[in-house]
């Protein structure tokens, strides 16, 4: 009896392990199932979960660069306005569009993303209407994935500036740099993917890590002043770019920027389980969340933002770097939060090369892309 006994643990547990295989087993066969319906075969190993498509998502936003990459865009546009209010319609617009994108990615769950969806809803010449949709999101991507490695080579060149404000590089030494980094990402996500997933979950600590830590540095040392609520929101200059109240729209960049990219994890449906499910709830998340997050990082630069005109003059045309040294007061304190944002866009660069290579694989085994065997 007590050997029975004994061996019923053992027993539960094998039954226990043989029943969550078959769910396993079950959910892959209905996923299989469901990409056969769309005209597929598995192919990837789903390896994802909600918690690392919306970390991937939030990665490809990578706030603190996005906003702050492009942030001289907002200063032309008038200041702390184009910059609080900019966020907010950014972020409202924004989120109407992932919605939409998130119905379509429920009901079409595949890599392929709005090249197949526009084959699916269009009523005549789906063929050609699929495949130039799919050559401009094919295009659009690349785009976006090589502007961040341009921009992170950029707010290098910003960040030595803080140093050496009169030295700059040479055009073919930033093209140098730039190749540099996008090598490197890339032979990061041919020879680990495995680890991926891992480096998207970092990407999220590490964004909420920075901003918390940006967020305090810049309110407490302030060395360029403090402002109040009325000016740090509301303050307009329209003179630095000349075009009257068309300014504000130039000062939505670097919102607009921030998230252009988050459609880019549609292309990750084939690597997670219950893509229909996991890909809309990331997409739906990611706004609000990144939105609030936004909103922590932009607030402290509106209220010690320096004075407009050093920033419009500020080494290499960064003004991130510049802003940092003079609220923190030094070189070195400014540096100690570029850090943060130069890594995170060195993980930004790999999450988006990952979609965007995804984009690519799906394209090419559909044949849109010359040379797509090979």
């Amino acid at each position: 009896m007590a050997n029975e006994s004994k061996s019923r643990p053992d027993e539960n547990l094998e039954i226990y392990n043989e029943s969550d295989a078959m769910a396993d087993e079950h959910g892959s066969l209905k996923e299989q199932n469901d990409l056969s319906r769309l005209g597929y075969q598995t192919e990837l190993t789903r390896n994802r979960s909600l918690a690392t498509l919306l970390f991937q998502g939030l990665a490809i936003a990578a706030i603190p660069f996005g906003e702050g990459g492009p942030l001289i865009s907002a200063i032309y546009g008038g200041g702390q306005r184009s910059i609080f209010f900019g966020w907010i319609i950014c972020c409202c617009l924004q989120q109407c569009t992932v919605l939409s994108l998130a119905e379509l990615a429920s009901t079409y769950p595949t890599s392929a993303g709005p090249y197949y969806w526009s084959f699916q809803l269009a009523q005549r010449g789906k063929v050609i209407l699929s495949f130039i949709t799919g050559w401009i999101w094919l295009i659009g991507n690349w785009t976006i994935a090589l502007s961040v490695n341009f921009g992170f080579a950029s707010l290098l060149a910003g960040t030595i500036g803080m140093y050496h404000p009169d030295w700059s590089f040479e055009n073919w030494q930033l093209l140098l740099v730039f190749y540099a980094i996008t090598l490197s990402t890339f032979m990061i996500c041919t020879f680990f993917n495995r680890y991926l997933p891992i480096v998207d979950t970092i990407i999220g600590a590490w964004t909420a890590t920075s901003i918390i830590v940006i967020l305090i540095a810049l309110s407490v040392s302030a060395k360029s002043g403090r402002h109040n609520a009325s000016y740090a929101l509301n303050n307009y200059d329209e003179s630095f770019s000349g075009w009257g109240g068309f300014t504000f729209f130039i000062g939505l960049l670097p919102a607009a920027y921030t998230f252009s990219g988050i459609g880019l994890i549609t292309s990750m449906a084939e690597e997670c389980h219950e893509p229909a499910v996991l890909v809309p709830k990331a997409l739906s998340l990611a706004i609000p969340v990144g939105g609030v997050a936004g909103l922590m990082f932009i607030l402290p630069i509106c209220f010690t933002l320096p004075p407009l005109e050093g920033i419009i003059a500020a080494p290499a045309g960064q003004a991130l770097p510049y802003i940092f040294r003079e609220v923190m007061g030094s070189p070195g304190g400014g540096l100690g939060l570029m850090f943060l944002v130069l890594v995170l866009t060195w993980i930004c660069s790999i999450s988006i090369t990952v979609a965007v290579s995804r984009t690519t694989w799906a394209f090419a085994r559909d044949d849109g892309i010359p040379l797509s065997r090979i």
